[in-house]
């Protein structure tokens, strides 16, 4: 009778077992080793294990299972973005301390700067220097007599203008007719001022002396010019920069100093782009300004 009970009671505990897997310790390794492939990767191929590993080292955002191509292109934007803000910054610190570019609106400087010339400025030639070994090291130097120089226009600051510098600090000017006088000496300026034919009477101006730190700029085409004989010198902070270089010339008339609105100069654009090869005055490019 007890053996038969043994034979039920075991028959029982193996139905128990089949019934329950947990209770297996077989199914238990069974178990582990589907999870363990699961997290390793599909089909456990060591591969695609070592790749993920490769991808949690590198710390890469994109989302699991991402495909190649989209890890590439996030790549390839990040590296333009970077050259392209390198860029920005750069030309930045070269149109502040370096080189800009001006454009000549008016007649001011004719025969020498004419209406459309893009011009380069120097901003770094009158820098300002800590030492004299800067000062011989660097190619810095003052402002001269007969330099086209850019500044801030004394009357409103917010407006460049461009004219020559004809007298320095301390300077004694004075100008009879046509005729240019520092300190009691005529100045041969005869290769770059312009005087209009049918001008018959030029007021005297002067004997007037520059202040200090302060420069005397006039316009190269003496009859059309407003400059230092109405508002005066020109302070030395407010120099900007040497011209020293015409790019390019181009013959597009006399154009507005502002634009009104973005349909006046997406036309000016359009009529420029038309206008190119005719307009362009060629043998003026590259030129250096003198």
């Amino acid at each position: 009778m007890s053996s038969a009970d043994d034979r039920s009671t075991a028959a029982s505990d193996e139905s128990r077992r089949s019934a329950d897997p947990a209770a297996d310790p077989a199914a238990d390794a069974r178990d582990s080793s589907d999870v363990a492939s699961e997290r390793s990767g599909s089909s456990g191929d060591p591969e695609s294990s070592n790749d993920a590993e490769s991808s949690a080292a590198a710390g890469e955002s994109t989302p699991e299972g991402a495909p190649p191509w989209r890890r590439r292109h996030r790549s390839t934007f990040r590296e333009y973005l970077e050259a392209f803000l390198i860029a920005v910054i750069f030309a930045t610190f070269a149109r502040t301390f370096v080189v800009q570019a001006f454009k000549i609106p008016t007649g001011s400087m004719e025969q020498n700067l004419l209406i459309g010339d893009h011009i380069l400025v120097n901003k770094f030639v009158y820098g300002p220097t800590a030492t004299e070994l800067e000062r011989l090291l660097l190619p810095h130097r003052d402002v001269e007599r007969g330099d086209v120089v850019v500044f801030k226009f004394p009357e409103d600051p917010s407006r460049d203008f461009i004219k020559r510098c004809v007298a320095l600090p301390g300077d004694r000017v004075e100008i009879i007719g046509d005729r240019l006088f520092i300190d009691g000496r005529e100045v041969d300026d005869a290769s770059y001022t312009y005087f209009r034919p049918e001008v018959r009477y030029r007021p005297h101006f002067g004997p007037v002396t520059v202040p200090r730190d302060e420069y005397f700029c006039m316009g190269d085409n003496r009859d059309n010019s407003r400059d230092s004989r109405a508002w005066g010198g020109v302070p030395e902070s407010y120099v900007k920069g040497r011209a020293f270089m015409i790019y390019w010339s181009y013959d597009g008339g006399r154009q507005p100093l502002e634009w009104t609105g973005l349909a006046d100069k997406l036309e000016q654009l359009v009529d420029v782009a038309r206008g190119f090869f005719v307009h362009t005055r060629w043998d003026r490019t590259f030129t250096i300004v003198r």
